[in-house]
This record gives structure tokens, sequence and C-alpha cells, in this order.
């Protein structure tokens, strides 16, 4: 029997796409060997790769100026790679710090040249609660870009609209809410996302990128680290991981299946709100540390009234096979994802729990 998993990543993947994924492993499409050993420059791989650049394009609805690209690795590999690309002579990179990893994406931008904080919600006690309010994010005309981290994952917190980034080139990472909800990609000039939480397996990261920004870039960087090089190369410049390609397109067909990004907001909008109403009814239980108006759609944090309560809480989840509730080191308590492959049913599960729990201990 398979479990619900609420991990923050890796993650759920939509059952149909491991059934799928399953009956091909031996014989992909009648071709005699598994996707797993097919030559990254073969006819039958290059068309699983197309269709992914193809369907990540029209998923995100990019405009005519900007193109897709894939990366080996995830979202760290793009928090040095962004500067080392973009970081301009003698300009410093704006960074919105809101949380855990985009504090560490502002860090490795200092590692590579100047970059200061354009605002940053750390409170007194070393907690990300909150967006930021307008007023608060003071952007430097001159900046190279603009980074944000739209959804924070181990607070809970996501931007609920973008910020007005002052003519200023708009980047985001978007691992943990890319394709949950529609976005207007033409104001971005480049948006990254690991696959690993809506959009597939581990090790490979998805981009939008605008061309024009692209011709802004620094030039003499290693080819692998270029995004130049893996735009030119259809993002083939090496080996890819072709499992980790062919699960994500898996992955989008479903997405597309299901309503695309409108349909995915319409989902997570009705898993959210059964959730947070939950922890509101019970509010004299369970606490949740973000602010109302910051709320995540996509990962809910909360605590009982001890941490002995919030590891009884995880066991007896997971004795009814709920796991992977267990919150970040940073925050403890509990951390649930809700991302694009959990459905409204394993919610409302997971909110009878949450109220017989509430009635056996509070």
């Amino acid at each position: 029997m398979r479990k619900i998993n609420f991990g923050a990543g890796p993650a759920a993947l939509p059952l149909p796409v491991l059934e799928q994924a399953q009956r091909e492993l031996l014989d992909y499409e009648g071709t005699g060997i598994s996707i797993l050993e097919h030559s990254h420059r073969a006819r039958d791989y290059d068309r699983v790769h197309s269709e992914v650049l193809t369907l990540f394009t029209e998923l995100m609805d990019l405009p005519k100026s900007h193109s897709p690209v894939m990366v080996q690795g995830g979202a760290s590999l793009q928090f040095a790679m962004l500067p080392m690309n973009f970081i301009q002579t003698g300009r410093s990179a704006d960074y919105a710090v809101t949380g855990h990893w985009a504090r560490l994406a502002f860090e490795e931008a200092r590692r590579v040249g100047a970059a200061r904080a354009a605002c940053d919600t750390m409170d007194a006690d070393g907690k990300y609660t909150r967006i930021p309010r307008a007023d608060e994010i003071l952007v430097d005309p001159s900046a190279s870009y603009l980074h944000l981290t739209t959804n924070n994952t181990i607070y809970g917190t996501q931007w609920p609209a973008l910020p007005d980034s002052k003519g200023v080139p708009l980047v985001a990472d978007m691992c943990s809410d890319i394709l949950s909800r529609p976005v207007d990609a033409a104001r971005f000039a480049l948006i990254y996302a690991g696959a690993q939480k809506n959009l597939g397996p581990a090790g490979l990261a998805l981009i939008a990128i605008d061309r024009d920004w692209l011709k802004t870039a620094r030039t003499g960087l290693p080819d692998i680290l270029s995004y130049s090089v893996h735009l030119e190369a259809r993002s083939i410049y090496h080996t890819p991981p072709t499992f980790a390609v062919y699960l994500v397109g898996l992955q989008l067909r479903w997405v597309k299946e299901n309503g695309g990004a409108a349909g995915m907001a319409k989902r997570n909008d009705a898993k959210s709100q059964l959730l947070y109403a939950t922890l509101d009814r019970l509010n004299g239980f369970y606490s949740a540390p973000a602010e109302k108006a910051s709320r995540s759609l996509m990962n809910a944090v909360f605590h009982t009234p001890s941490p002995e309560l919030d590891d009884l809480f995880c066991a007896e989840a997971e004795r009814e096979g709920i796991i992977g509730m267990k919150g970040h080191v940073c925050t403890g308590g509990m951390r649930v994802s809700l991302y694009n492959a959990i459905s409204l049913g394993e919610v409302e599960t997971l909110a009878s729990f949450m109220e017989a729990f509430a009635k056996r201990r509070g």
C-alpha cells in the first residue's frame, strides 16, 4: 500500500507518472531497451528531450523572447551560475532575503561578486515568517538583477504578488512553486527551478531565460557554467540525466492533462484552504508561525504545544501511513508540502488525523 508523502523534496510524484515509468522501464515504446539505456544522441531520446522543452515552454506560457534550458544539478548550482554569468564588473546584484534558501543564494552570490540585500525579513529570533512590504524592498537601480525566492519551503511563506523591480532585471528561484500557479514569465529575465518538488525527480534544473538579457552575460566562463553554451547546445552540452528528463516529461504531460498551471492553482488553492482552515479552527492546539498574508500554498509549517508532542504527531501519523512531515531543523515542528502531485483527498485524510490527534492529546 502506498503511503501519503508530504515530504519537502524529493517529493511525491503523480501515481500515473510512476505507473507509466514502471510499464516502460524495460522496453521504452517498443524499442527493446529502457530509456535509461538509450544514447542521448539517439532519435528516441531526442523526442523525449524536445518534448520536455516544448511542454515547459507551453505550460510556463513563455513569450517568444524567452527560451527553456535544462541543466544538471539543482538550485544550489544556479546560486553560483547566476552571479557568475550576470554580475557585471563594477556593479552588484540585489537579493530579497526572505528565508533559508534565499539567504544561501545571496551568500553564494557574495562569493562570486558584489551582492547586497535589497531586504531581509529575518526577525529577532532568526526566523522568517513573512514576505516584505513593498516599502521595505530597496532596489538599487544600477543592480545587475533583483533575485527573489518565490516560495520559502522551510518557513512556509510565499510571495502573493511579484514586487516592483524598478526596471532592474527580475530573477526568481521557483523551485518549490513552479507550475503551481500561473506566472507572468515575461516579467522575468530568468527563472530557475530544481525539478524535485513540482517537476519530477532530483538531478535536473529547468530554466527560462530572456535571450536579450542573455546577450549581457559575461564571457570567458567555463563552458559548463555558461547559460549561452547550454542554450546553444539544446541542453545537451554533455550527457544529460536522461531518465530524469524522461520523468519530467511525463510529469509535464500530467500537468497539461490536468489543466496546466491554472488547473494546478485551482487544485492547490483547495488543498491549502482546507489545511489552513483546520489549523485555524484548532489554533488552541496547533500554531502556524507564518503571517496569514504570507502563507504558502505549497508548504504549511505548524507546531503542537511541545516538541515532544510534535515528535508524537509525526510518529502516530507514520503509523497511519502519512509520512514526510517532520519540520526542518531551522523551525522544528511539522511541515506539510502540498506540491502538485498531492491530491485533495490526501489532505482530507491529514485534516481528519489532525483533528483526531488534537482531541486525543489536547
